[in-house]
């Protein structure tokens, strides 16, 4: 359930994040109360990730997953472009996680 609610937490925030920038610095109602109510709960999923796997590895995939899937969806859903440094830099952090998933021996709780 660990990853489940880690994904959990991942997708919120990506929602967060996205409907952060359709609220226009909160001048938009309705996608600022998407906004909030997705913080809640990538909050809460990520507090429970946080019961059984360390607050350091946790932390680093949620918020290197999330970047690179918050990049995604606003180059899909908002037309951003991203160049050349900025997908190899998206590629490393994924490796990072990769690296950190297969091969780190940091011990759960």
């Amino acid at each position: 359930m660990k990853y489940v609610y880690l994904s959990l937490a991942i997708i919120a925030e990506v929602i967060g994040t996205t409907f952060m920038k359709q609220s226009e610095g909160f001048t938009k109602l309705v996608p600022g109360l998407i906004t909030g109510a997705a913080y809640v709960v990538a909050f809460y999923f990520l507090s429970l990730t946080l019961k059984t796997i360390p607050t350091g590895v946790a932390y680093a995939i949620w918020s290197g997953v999330g970047i690179v899937l918050i990049a995604a969806v606003a180059w899909v859903l908002q037309g951003q472009k991203l160049d050349a440094p900025a997908m190899l830099g998206m590629g490393l952090i994924v490796a990072g996680v990769v690296v950190m998933n297969v091969f780190s021996k940091v011990p759960a709780h």
